[in-house]
């Protein structure tokens, strides 16, 4: 499954769409001079078809409609007065720089979902005996550095947490493995209600995957990508081609994960 999610990477890269639709047009439009005209329409839709590609990615509303239909539903999270009840945090990876960025630094790199590792410290500050559990190793195949557990560490007990308070996984490498592997870890019982903390627009799957493996959790939504509603003159390539991006990885990791039976 690990591997067959980072091969499938390029079906959520509308710019790598874009750029093999560019590519097909170049080599349909290099040999129409020596071919028919048929050839050479083909080439032509294919380049209309990548423009058209590369430039709606860019305004914003379409995504954020969409990605409000994954967000919206974890809107809420429990008060302080719920909090009480709770065991723990479960704090999914993915918020940390690579390790090549954290080697040889002073400082922690997080990246644009950092709220993911800072959104517990209130949660610890306003529940005293609240137990964190990160889960997270390596997503990349060839980084052999510090796994994100270790980089979780390194943040956390910077902050100055107590080391009695966490608890690192630090094997899993997707969603499945986060619930799976974080099960096994000593002192850890996943039938206690712990919260579940990641990005809004991964927890659909993220809640399912963990319910599915024995977990009790309730979803505490961080990182959100939308607001109520977006203005219709909003246009950015990077930002659009971002979201479509996680769009389509949630789509098809989710419906991946529910043909597997893992969510």
């Amino acid at each position: 499954m690990f591997i067959a999610s980072k091969l499938l990477i390029f079906l959520t890269q509308p710019l790598a769409w874009a750029a093999a639709l560019m590519l097909l047009a170049l080599l349909l439009l290099g040999r129409a001079a020596a071919t028919s005209g048929v050839r050479r329409r083909w080439g032509l839709r294919a380049l209309g078809l990548a423009l058209f590609v590369l430039l709606i990615q860019g305004w914003e509303p379409l995504p954020d409609a969409l990605l409000r239909r994954l967000e919206d539903p974890y809107a809420r999270t429990p008060s302080a007065q719920e909090l009480q009840s709770y065991h723990g945090v479960v704090v999914l990876g993915g918020a940390l720089e690579p390790s090549q960025v954290w080697e040889g630094r002073s400082q922690f790199a997080l990246n644009d979902s950092g709220e993911r590792m800072v959104a517990p410290l209130v949660l610890l500050r306003q529940k005293p005996d609240l137990q964190l559990l990160f889960t997270g190793g390596e997503g990349d195949f060839l980084d052999k550095g510090l796994s994100e557990a270790a980089r979780a560490r390194i943040f956390y007990e910077s902050l100055g947490l107590p080391p009695a308070r966490l608890l690192f996984e630090d094997r899993s490498r997707t969603t499945y493995e986060n619930a799976i592997l974080s099960a096994k870890v000593a002192g850890i019982d996943p039938t206690q209600p712990w919260l579940l903390v990641t990005s809004a627009w991964h927890m659909r799957r993220s809640v399912a995957t963990f319910q599915k493996a024995g977990w009790n959790v309730t979803p505490y939504a961080v990182d959100f990508t939308t607001g109520r509603a977006t203005p219709w003159t909003a246009y950015s390539l990077v930002r659009g081609s971002r979201k479509w991006a996680l769009l389509l990885h949630e789509w098809l990791g989710l419906l991946a994960y529910r043909l597997a039976g893992r969510a």
